[in-house]
């Protein structure tokens, strides 16, 4: 019997959420604060991106015993391969510098 390779995963703690704030002139304005995710999480917020390169994330929630705690990951590979906080930029060895998303979530 042999055993299957762990497969890596890309754990972000850490990210940006939309908030709304009211504006000097009336109305309603969005901005991006950064939080813990299950901070975010527990205080109900819903649009999440990277806090280093902007990119969209996909969210994991649950938090079991056995499971890692509520994280992120980024969706497009070429995302974490730019991204400081992401596993493909840490593992390079071509000195490549970090750059924000191609395709930012505003």
């Amino acid at each position: 019997m042999t055993k299957k390779a762990a497969v890596q995963r890309e754990k972000i703690y850490e990210c940006e959420v939309k908030r709304k704030r009211v504006l000097p002139g009336g109305g309603y304005g969005s901005f991006w604060k950064t939080k813990t995710v299950l901070d975010a999480l527990e205080d109900g917020d819903s649009e999440f991106r990277c806090k280093d390169c902007h990119g969209k994330v996909k969210l994991f929630r649950r938090h079991v015993a056995h499971a890692a705690a509520p994280h992120i990951e980024h969706v497009d590979r070429a995302d974490s391969e730019y991204c400081p906080a992401g596993m493909y930029f840490r593992d390079a060895t071509d000195g490549r510098a970090p750059r924000l998303s191609e395709a930012p979530v505003l």
